[in-house]
This record gives structure tokens, sequence and C-alpha cells, in this order.
């Protein structure tokens, strides 16, 4: 008796479309390849953060002002937002995993510019390549984690799994690469070029990972209708807008700490220790992916009430341990702070990716991340401005204050426009009209 092309064995566990060419290389199945999708995913992130305790290192080497560490900590920004409005949308159309490819490789090459020219020039040229790597993996790795585990597990398609990984990846990733660079900073051999190298042999390895993990999205022939860049769903642009708004905030704080923790940790609380200004990011993102650990069973609008009352609370904690300067209120502040941004960043992620299209998840999903890292590279820079005209504890309440707010205001838009989805949304036919383009 034929076996049917539909059906493969539980020791793949996948289902194969009918005509697929045989892969050339060997390959992992669905259920593996999510995880090699996610370690992946967090450890490109990860080098993402590598230079935030080694910032003071490179101002030593290059004699650069504050100002100049806050533009090279931006160039990330510059790089993921190029790629995420140029690209993030061609997983939907190319394949997931000739993308995921593409950023590692990038993402090598970066940390290779980063650990042979230190300097200045090189620093800059090095931060954009690992923003275009950023950009091109996050959204499609959130794609590609969803893909792999309903591929994997058809039995469980309403699995919150997917979205937990792909947000504690991100969040993870955050968290590790500051720590481990601070580990390289404070005790390793020319920090500057061998933490580098240590990523670039990191990603090395999950680049193999990738080449072995299957595809999940058939590459479109020219004849086909190619998916929107931005479908939305009926009535979906107000979740949008709210979604992106949280994620903008949620990463505000974290890009805030990011830039110029090290700054406030040297003049304001008198450490100028490389691994404690690693340790700080660490435990921000490290606390934003442990409560969503343990937070991930609430439902949306629990989750975003939980971070509109944990963010501020975090970011006023924060204000007083400059006020009346305490390392470890400061490092307390800053983990509750990172706790309520991860609760908003989840609820964000959620909101958007649930007014998505299937066939424009990529898409939106990067219009989403393009918000996210605004607001990680914007308010730095604009803090930096500040600092010329206020004292740094007034520039801080400022700031609290002001993502204080439009976070509240972000949230209640957020629940709003749930509440009407449940109350009678129209529900999506997918070959239906949609918002978008």
């Amino acid at each position: 008796m034929r076996t049917s092309p539909f059906l493969r064995s539980r020791d793949t566990d996948a289902v194969q479309p009918p005509d697929s060419p045989t892969p050339l290389r060997p390959q992992v199945s669905r259920r593996t390849g999510f995880w090699f999708a996610a370690v992946a995913f967090t450890v490109l992130i990860a080098f993402g953060m590598a230079p935030t305790p080694l910032w003071p290192l490179y101002r030593v080497h290059d004699g650069f002002s504050a100002t100049t560490t806050t533009v090279a900590f931006a160039m990330l920004v510059v790089g993921a937002a190029a790629a995420f409005l140029a690209l993030g949308h061609l997983s939907d159309r190319l394949g997931r995993r000739r993308i995921v490819v593409r950023a590692l490789l990038v993402a090598i090459v970066a940390a290779l510019v980063l650990a042979l020219w230190p300097e200045l020039p090189g620093l800059l040229t090095g931060r954009l390549l690992d923003g275009i790597g950023v950009g091109l993996m996050s959204s499609t790795a959130t794609a590609y984690l969803h893909d792999l585990h309903r591929q994997g597990y058809p039995e469980r398609p309403s699995s919150p799994l997917p979205g937990l990984v792909a947000t504690a990846a991100t969040l993870g990733g955050l968290a590790l690469g500051s720590l481990v660079a601070g580990v390289f900073a404070q005790w390793g051999p020319d920090p500057l070029r061998t933490t580098q190298l240590a990523f670039a042999a990191a990603l090395t390895v999950c680049l193999v990972m990738a080449l072995a993990t299957p595809e999940t999205v058939d590459r479109r022939s020219a004849a086909e209708p190619r998916p929107r860049r931005f479908g939305l769903r009926p009535g979906g642009r107000a979740g949008f807008s709210s979604g992106a708004a949280l994620g903008f905030f949620s990463f505000a704080v974290l890009g805030l700490v990011t830039a110029m923790g090290a700054v406030l940790l040297h003049t304001e609380l008198g450490n100028s220790s490389p691994f404690v200004a690693g340790l700080a990011p660490f435990l921000m993102f490290g606390s934003s992916a442990a409560g969503l650990l343990i937070l991930w069973r609430l439902s949306l609008a629990r989750m975003l009430v939980t971070g509109a009352i944990v963010f501020p609370v975090g970011l006023a904690l924060v204000v007083l341990s400059l006020v009346h300067p305490a390392l470890w209120l400061y490092l307390v502040a800053v983990s509750i702070a990172g706790t309520g941004a991860g609760a908003l960043f989840k609820g964000g992620v959620g909101t958007a990716g649930s007014v998505a299209l299937p066939d424009s998840r990529a898409g939106v999903l990067a219009m989403f991340f393009v918000s996210c890292y605004a607001g990680m590279g914007l308010p730095p820079v604009l803090f930096s401005i500040v600092l010329g005209r206020l004292t740094i504890e007034a520039a801080v309440t400022v700031f609290a204050a002001v993502l204080s707010a439009g976070a509240g205001l972000a949230v209640v838009a957020a629940l709003g426009t749930h509440g009407r989805r449940r109350l009678g949304a129209q529900a999506l036919p997918e070959n239906g009209q949609c918002e978008g383009r």
C-alpha cells in the first residue's frame, strides 16, 4: 500500500506537502527545529546587547563622549529599523529559514568587524550590520516559531508556547548579552575583541543549527500573488497601533538603562565595575523574561493591567535610587521596571499579532518591532540631549513620568480594542477583505 504524501512518521513530527523536493542536507524534526530556532534567536539578540558594559572601555579606547556613545548604541536601532521596513516581510514569501540563515550570516560579519576594528568607524559599521541582522531575525523568527510549532504539533493549534518562547528569546537574549559581555569586560583579556569573537563562534554554531531546521514556507513563484506586506484583519488598525505603542514604551526603558546605565552607575552611584554595568541590564531583562514565565497563563487583559501597575512603580524606584543613591535599590528598581516592561511587551506583541492576516504575520510583526526599536533608540538620544539642560536626577524623573503616562494610555487603548473584539468584532475570512498594503 502506497503511503500518502501528506503523512510522515511521528519521528519527523511534521506534515509534508506533496511533490516537495527532498532536502539536500540533514534535517531535524520540526519539534527539534522549534528549539533550534529559539536558541538562534536568543543568541543573535544577545549579541546586539553585548556592548552595554563595554561602552566605558570604548570611550577610553577611542576617546569619544557620552553623546557619541549614545549614537553608537543607536546605530543598531537604525540598522534594525531599515531591515524591518525593507526586508522584514520577505520570509512570508521566500521562507523563514532562508531569512534566518541570512540574518545569522550578517551578524557573524558584524561580530568580526567589531573584533578586528574596535575604533569608532568600525564600531559604527559593526553596530549597523548587527542591527540589520536583528531586523532580519526578530519578526522572521517569531513567525518561524509559530510555524514550526503548528506543523510539529498540529493537535495544539492554539498553544501559547510559541508566543511565550519568542518573547522569552527576545528578553532573555537581551539579558544574556549584557551579562556575558560584563564577565568578559571584568575578567577577560582584551574584552573589546574577545567578546565579539566569542559571539562570532556562538553565532556560527547557531548557523549550523538553522541549516538543519526545516523550512515552513514554500517559495512562491512569480505567477503567484504575493502576500501583503502589512495585511490586517478588518478593524485591526487600532489594535495594531495600541500594540505598537506598548512595544515602544516597554523598549524605551530597556534602551535607556542599556545605553545610559553605565553612566548612571558611575556618576550617581559611584560604581565603575564593568560587571555591574552588565549586571543591571541582565537583571532588568532577566526579570522581564522570568516575569513572563510566571504570568504567562494570565489573559491578555490581565497581562496589560499588571504591566500598567508594575512599570511605573519600577520607574519611580529608579528615580528614588538616584535621589538617595543606593546601588542595591537601583538594581531592585530596574528589575521591577523590567518585569513591568516585559508584561507590556508581551501584551503588545499579542495585540499586534492578533490582528495580522495569516500570510502577513512576519510583515506585521516587522512593523511592530520597528516601533519597539524606535523606543529603544530614540529616548536615549533625547535623554543625552536633555542632560545638557537638567541634572541627571531631574532628567530621569521627567523621562519616568513621560514613559509611565505613555504606557498607561497605550494600555487603556489596547484594552479598549481588545474589549471591542470580544464583544463583536467581525470574524475574518482568510481570503476576505483586509486592511493594509
